[in-house]
Parts: C-alpha cells; sequence; structure tokens
C-alpha cells in the first residue's frame, strides 16, 4: 500500500489541489486518510479512482453522473474509451492505473492499443518515457513501493525483446556496428534497449552489454568487435565517475571511435567534451544521427 500526498496526485492525474479539494467537499470522491497533523493522504485506491475519474471528465462526463456509476461501470467504461481513443494522455493514465493494480492485461492491451495506433516507435517515446518520468516523481517523494517499477519495467521490457526479434536480418555492407553498455552503478537499461531497438530497425549492427559493465571491460569487447560506436547512457546520480570523467576515459582508451553519450546527466552542455564524442540529449538527436550513418 502506498500513501500519496496531495501533490503526488495532482502530478500523476494532472488534477488541479483545488480541484480535488473541492471533489471532496461537494462529491466525497475520494475521501483521504489524514495524518495525525491533520494533512491529506490518498491511497493507491484514492489514485485509481481519481485517475479514472479525470479520465472521464476530459471526455465530458460529468462529476455528478461519475458518482452514480459502480467502480465495475467505471473501470469497464474507461477501458473501453482508452482502447477506443488515440488520447495519449489516457492511454498514459490506465497504464499508470494498471500498474498499481498489478494487472498485466489490461497493461499490455492499453500499451498494444498505443502500438497498434501510432506505432511502437512513437509510443515509447509518447507512454513509456512519460511513465518513466511520473514514476521518477515518485521516487523522489517516497511514494512508491519498487515492486511497482519493477512490474512496469519487465513489462516494457519483454515488449521490447519482441519488437527486436521481429526485425529483419541485416544485410547491408554499409551497417556501422555499435557497442551500447551501462557502467557501474547504472542499473536502468530501459533507454538503452530501446537505443538498441533504433540501431537495428536502421540497419545496424549492436552488441549490448547491458547494465553495471566496468569499463575497463570494454577492451577485450572491442579487439573483437571493433565498433565504430560505442554508446552509453548516464541517468544514475549515485555514480562514482561524472559524465566528463567517463566520456575522458572512453576517449583515450577507443580515439578513433565514436562516443555517444545520453541520459539526463549530461544536462551541463557548457562543459568541453573531448573530440569524437557526442552528447545526445534526445531521441530525436539520436534519430538523426542514425539516418546520417546510413
Amino acid at each position: 500500500m502506498n500513501n500519496f500526498s496531495i501533490k503526488d496526485v495532482e502530478a500523476l492525474t494532472g488534477i488541479k489541489s483545488h480541484t480535488l479539494r473541492i471533489w471532496e467537499q461537494r462529491y466525497g470522491i475520494p475521501l483521504p486518510n489524514r495524518t495525525a497533523t491533520n494533512i491529506r493522504y490518498y491511497t493507491d485506491d484514492d489514485l485509481k479512482l481519481l485517475l479514472n475519474v479525470a479520465m472521464l471528465n476530459r471526455k465530458g462526463y460529468k462529476i455528478s453522473k461519475i458518482t452514480k456509476m459502480s467502480k465495475e461501470e467505471v473501470d469497464t467504461l474507461v477501458l473501453d474509451l482508452t482502447l477506443q481513443s488515440d488520447d495519449e494522455s489516457m492511454h498514459l493514465e490506465s497504464l499508470i492505473k494498471a500498474m498499481f493494480s498489478l494487472d498485466e492485461d489490461i497493461f499490455i492491451q492499453v500499451f498494444q492499443s498505443s502500438i497498434d495506433q501510432i506505432g511502437f516507435d512513437e509510443s515509447f517515446k509518447k507512454l513509456v518515457f512519460p511513465l518513466m518520468a511520473r514514476i521518477g516523481i515518485m521516487w523522489q517523494t517516497g511514494s512508491i513501493n519498487p515492486a511497482y517499477e519493477h512490474f512496469v519495467t519487465q513489462l516494457i521490457r519483454l515488449k521490447l525483446y519482441s519488437a527486436l526479434s521481429e526485425l529483419p536480418k541485416i544485410e547491408t555492407q554499409k551497417a556501422k556496428k555499435f557497442i551500447l553498455f551501462l557502467p557501474a552503478n547504472e542499473p536502468h537499461d530501459l533507454t538503452l534497449l530501446f537505443a538498441n531497438y533504433l540501431i537495428r530497425l536502421a540497419g545496424h549492427h549492436t552488441n549490448y552489454l547491458g547494465p553495471n559493465l566496468p569499463l575497463n571491460e570494454l577492451h577485450s569487447v572491442m579487439k573483437l568487435y571493433k565498433a565504430d560506436y560505442i554508446l552509453t547512457v548516464l541517468t544514475s546520480s549515485i555514480s562514482s565517475q561524472t559524465p566528463l570523467q567517463i566520456a575522458i576515459k572512453l576517449h583515450a582508451d577507443f580515439p578513433h571511435t565514436n562516443i555517444l553519450i545520453a541520459g539526463s546527466q549530461i544536462s551541463q552542455s557548457h562543459i568541453q567534451f573531448p573530440p569524437l564524442v557526442t552528447l545526445l540529449y534526445d531521441f530525436d538527436a539520436f534519430t538523426n544521427l542514425l539516418k546520417s550513418t546510413s
């Protein structure tokens, strides 16, 4: 059971705190618990209810009508509307609700519905990354159990593996070779896995080494694989090395190889990085780079 502050709920549902208080007073949805110091806090069930109410309200359903519906009616209506809709916010909020229900079937249905409508690449950019950003917010406030994040990332990882397996064999002689890895203290690999998919989709070869690889271990791989590019993603704030230190190390070890660095830890773009080191601030920049290598 998670407990959410009113600010958490506002961030996750898009419902303003002022509106939450009005709904509580007028309609009794929800009736939050209070701490010993009279501060509101919301449960998983409260959050799922408010996600449903927010989605139906944006679709034109009045709060007074929603409050007269049973939980089952609300759940069924929201799912039907979500699967029929191209509204990204509805898909995202349905994924959040499925996460807090640990409902694998609903999560997969909603994700697949988005893929069918806008494609795998766009679904990943417009659903997965915003979802992980909201999970990050909950991590910062300490309002989420790590099990929920594991539940989500494993389902998304399975989708990525499935999408990778469906890509055609790379035939072109012009294909470049990429090594993908995360250094020590970088355990979160969804972004790297998606980059792996995009590289393969663009017709290039990849050697995916995964998370928590010591930098010195790359030497033996490079002797055999001789990659044109090395890609890493830096998001962890507890890393023992800064992005600049990692870039300097990689450039010193592989001075003729293109080094690509992405992730939230490269925000200090005013720092001078070594030659052949490219900072990727978003997937559009990465996609453009892949087009230029083809």
